[in-house]
């Protein structure tokens, strides 16, 4: 069980925050309120142009999820959840990134009030098309509440070409190959350990029926056809319990799939945005070790 008193840190390379962009905030705060039972932080100080939200599961920064905002002036792209990766130093990350056949789409900037910034952020494309954002943090250190019913679960990046992919984010991030773990699973080396130093004391215990090296995999990169693009996962207690409540608020259904270890569906929320609903459901010999292994 994660340290509530320990705040959730992510070192270079790894997946640290999500947001959704859209036009209606309000309608996007209504619909996401009521299919994760999210609380609603204003960020932006009264006559600031543009909204910017923080999601969490009980209004508070120690439980935060993620954002939803007002899309930047200018915004011309398509309404998405975008995935935010945490970087040491964004201006020497960045640098890296043409040479590495990406695009800086807008420089490294400050964001937030002088002296109490929140970050250091950096819009980038890599060399398959997919927008993703750099994140130095400052005090929004990333995503608190993770991998519970209701919390973002995962980022997977959908690609063509897998290991062109891997040739731009292994440099870039520090990410490495683990197919052995499932296909396409990206590392950061030492992720696990940094987990269990600071806000998962229990990680390597809980893990122990994992394959060496699972508690430092912080990323899917899995080929799909079409442009490439990041996936957003959350995870949900029931998942068709969940996929009636999205469709109730107005979502569509876009694809379900029952793995061995998950129940999942592809959704499109009501202002175009893609994610998708995971629910834990693990194979009963699985149930059966974790009710063994509690006894003893």
């Amino acid at each position: 069980m994660a340290d509530p008193h320990t705040p959730r840190t992510y070192p270079h390379g790894v997946p640290s925050w999500i947001d959704l962009e859209t036009h209606d905030v309000d309608a996007a705060l209504a619909f996401y309120g009521s299919l994760f039972g999210w609380k609603f932080t204003e960020k932006l100080p009264p006559g600031v142009p543009g909204r910017y939200v923080i999601a969490s599961q009980d209004g508070t920064d120690a439980t935060a999820v993620a954002g939803i905002a007002t899309p930047d002036e200018g915004f011309n792209g398509e309404v998405a959840w975008h995935t935010y990766l945490a970087v040491d130093h964004i201006d020497t990350t960045a640098a890296l990134v043409d040479g590495l056949g990406g695009v800086v789409s807008s420089p490294p900037e400050t964001v937030g009030p002088p002296g109490k910034a929140a970050g250091r952020m950096a819009r980038i494309v890599d060399p398959q098309g997919a927008p993703s954002r750099l994140w130095q943090a400052g005090t929004r250190l990333g995503s608190q509440a993770v991998n519970a019913p209701g919390t973002w679960n995962f980022s997977n990046l959908l690609t063509p070409d897998v290991d062109r992919a891997l040739q731009f984010y292994g440099p870039l991030l520090g990410w490495v190959r683990s197919d052995d773990l499932g296909a396409g699973m990206a590392r950061v080396p030492g992720y696990g350990d940094h987990l269990a130093r600071t806000s998962d004391p229990g990680i390597h215990e809980r893990q122990a029926y994992a394959p060496p090296g699972f508690a430092d995999v912080v990323a899917g990169v899995l080929p799909a056809d079409g442009p490439a693009h990041w996936s957003v996962a959350f995870a949900v207690a029931d998942r068709d319990g969940s996929v009636a409540e999205a469709e109730r608020g107005g979502a569509t259904v876009l694809a379900t799939e029952d793995g061995e270890w998950s129940k999942g569906a592809t959704i499109r929320d009501p202002f175009g945005a893609e994610l998708v609903l995971s629910q834990f459901d693990p194979p009963e010999s699985f149930r059966e070790a974790e009710a063994q292994a509690g006894t003893e």
